[in-house]
């Protein structure tokens, strides 16, 4: 075999979806429409500076120098083919090697944008994980991950990527096929459904010979419940995001009942996926008195949903029952389990409760579905899950343009800025988003919520924004986020003891939250109780290692004890990931070799930060000047962090890094401009 010039490049493939019917059913459209797509396939890949290398008839190989240049063409192609009369395309991407032998073009990244672009519909443009990370931090595209793929022929499952684009189709994982391995035979497919439906009918049986036979009631006096994920069960696991909302949207219900004392929230309950921890332990380490567990099973068109709540110190079954859903119905399933919830619990439900309770954000079950799958892109928490989440958001609203939790969404995918965006361009998109989700529903409490985010962290309205989150507590008493709003107020407002009591009610909440316990460590460290919250990060690192705030404050701490070599290795062990990160990881290590009295070393690291990075925190650069003794530095950076909303200022007040610039007309200005005083 001679094989010659090896080559890598970021190769595209196209290919038009259904031609060869196409020609049989008018010969003169097919040929007319390859022809339309061959001309705008031509003169795109030269503008993009690519080659055309084969020609398929329906479809092409392409390669370019870069991935920015191949999207860009994709792009240009699917927009110029969508308009009248439109020409079906599919285009996969990916980065890899390719080499020709003879007149073929062969190799393995040729092999896996073949493969990628084989799972698309008409007007797809889908990429590899190496095609991403070329195009990740350009804001002009649009990722949506797909998940993995076992594609056929390739070794290693591959991520899929959809450009999100407006326009542009992002497929649905059922809608794709493709050219993947075969996961298993369908008769032993059939035997599968075969066993989980006979253990799903046995199941079924034994919770209502449990509830006729053993269960006398509750007997505690504490309204108090962990609701555990619902197992996911049956040959069919697609759509395991709606069954992850029905857990979520029955502890939303709960929450909203002011006579339970205490309902878990979503963030530490989803840690007990598959968990095989007895019920008596997870109880324990909740302290809650109830415990509702479950399962979903999708078959074709039918849902079935168990449900078993228990009252776990006497090992009493309070409930069960079997619900089966063959379409919207499942919209009401969860209003209906949070109400023999109530019922189990001897708690008494006020009707302004009971209608909350029943009300649906949207009658549309596929509306729905994408919210929900928004909602799971936006629980990672990362800028390529934002944009996922984002896009499906946007999709749900086309589908409902009433619907007001998908509008909360983006608002909330703007307000924890991932997007590479200062505040002030992040934040007016946010408060957008969340008026358009108030003008459809003005008591949707995710939206007020935000609202008096925005309030209170970029308006610096404190009163109106503590009003507010009065008001949500009053009526969703058990809704973590509001206790650490508002918690989170009085800290900036110097009233520690009031804050550090709103954020344990939030951790009562949600103890396994990453963020909410770092959030209580940095209100001890801003309270100037280190030890306690040396402690506290510590805990918070613990859940979840990847977390970089816990370091950062950690490095603070430590500071401020004169600890410093376990504040630089703090600030040294911070994960890799995005841009603003590394940065003011840089700033934060400036800092620390500052007040150890290395000011070489402080000014160096310092420098590596460049004056254009939009992304760097004003209120670190000032950190590292006041270790230099730099002050009026230092207060020029404190400037400019007021005017760009810089989440630091807000802790003006409170931060002991700033106590050398207290007494400085400057500062105090700051102060009264912030309404800290």
């Amino acid at each position: 075999m001679d094989i010659t010039n090896r080559q890598l490049a970021a190769i595209l493939f196209t290919d038009i979806e259904g031609s060869t019917a196409m020609m049989h059913q008018d010969e003169d459209f097919a040929i007319a429409s390859t022809k339309r797509y061959m001309a705008v396939l031509q003169k795109a890949v030269t503008e993009c500076n690519g080659q055309i290398l084969n020609d398929y008839g329906d479809g092409n190989l392409c390669t370019f120098p870069s991935a920015n240049q191949a999207v860009k063409c994709a792009l240009e192609i699917q927009t110029q083919l969508r308009t009248d009369p439109p020409v079906p395309l599919r285009i996969g991407l990916h980065i890899g090697e390719f080499f020709y032998e003879g007149v073929k073009i062969m190799g393995d990244g040729v092999n896996i944008a073949s493969r990628i672009q084989s799972l698309g519909t008409a007007n797809t443009i889908l990429f590899s994980r190496e095609i991403f990370d070329k195009i990740r931090n350009q804001p002009v595209f649009k990722a949506v991950s797909l998940g993995r793929f076992e594609l056929k022929n390739v070794d290693e499952p591959v991520e899929v990527f959809a450009l999100a684009n407006d326009g542009l189709i992002v497929p649905k994982r059922v809608e794709m096929a493709g050219k993947l391995k075969e996961v298993q035979r369908k008769t032993n497919l059939r035997k599968w459904i075969t066993a989980i439906l006979i253990i799903a009918l046995l199941a079924a049986g034994l919770v209502i010979y449990k509830v006729q036979t053993h269960s006398t009631g509750f007997s505690g006096s504490e309204k108090s419940i962990a609701v555990l994920p619902f197992d996911n069960i049956g040959s069919d696991t697609s759509e395991e995001y709606v069954s992850d909302g029905i857990t979520q949207e029955i502890i939303d219900n709960l929450s909203k009942i002011n006579s339970f004392q205490k309902v878990i929230g979503w963030i530490s309950v989803k840690s007990l996926k598959k968990s095989t921890k007895p019920m008596k332990v997870i109880a324990k380490e909740f302290g809650v008195a109830a415990i509702l567990s479950g399962t979903i099973q999708k078959q074709g068109d039918k849902t079935r949903i168990r449900a078993e709540l228990t009252e776990v110190g006497t090992d009493k079954l309070l409930w069960g029952e079997v619900f089966e859903s063959t379409g919207s119905d499942i919209l009401t399933i969860q209003s209906k389990v949070a109400l023999q919830i109530v019922s189990s619990l001897k708690t008494n439900l006020t009707s302004q409760e009971k209608a909350t309770i029943n009300r649906l954000n949207t009658d549309n079950i596929e509306a729905y579905k994408l919210y929900r799958r928004g909602r799971d892109f936006w629980d990672q928490r990362n800028k390529v899950s934002y944009d996922s989440a984002e896009a499906y958001y946007k999709r749900a609203i086309e589908l409902d343009t009433n619907y007001a939790l998908a509008y909360a969404g983006i608002a909330d995918c703007y307000i924890y800025n991932f997007k590479g965006l200062l505040q002030t361009e992040a934040i007016p998109i946010a408060r957008h988003y969340t008026e358009l989700a108030l003008k459809h529903d003005s008591t949707l409490t995710e939206a007020l919520t935000t609202i008096a985010f925005i309030q209170s962290h970029y308006d610096y309205n404190w009163k109106g924004a503590i009003f507010l989150l009065k008001k949500i507590i009053s009526v969703n008493p058990n809704y973590s986020l509001a206790h650490f709003y508002y918690g989170n107020i009085l800290i900036f407002l110097g009233k520690f003891e009031e804050g550090l009591s709103e954020h344990k009610k939030a951790l009562s909440l949600d103890p396994l939250s990453p963020a909410i316990n770092w959030v209580l460590g940095r209100s001890y460290y801003t309270a100037r109780r280190y030890d306690s919250a040396i402690v506290q990060l510590q805990k918070a690192l613990k859940l979840n290692p990847k977390f970089y705030m816990p370091n950062l404050t950690l490095c603070e701490a430590f500071i401020q004890k004169k600890i410093y070599s376990r504040a630089i290795y703090a600030c040294s062990n911070l994960p890799p990931g995005q841009l603003a990160l590394g940065l003011n990881s840089f700033l934060m290590l400036s800092y620390t070799y500052g007040m150890a009295g290395d000011n070489s070393r402080a000014k160096t690291l310092m420098e590596k930060v460049s004056a254009e990075d939009r992304l760097k925190s004003p209120s670190l650069m000032a950190f590292s000047y006041i270790s230099m003794k730099e002050n009026s530095s230092a207060l020029a950076q404190l400037e400019y962090a007021y005017e760009v909303h810089d989440f630091l200022i807000l802790y003006l007040k409170i931060e002991p890094a700033f106590d050398p610039l207290r007494n400085e007309p400057r500062f105090i200005a700051l102060i009264k401009k912030v309404r800290l005083d």
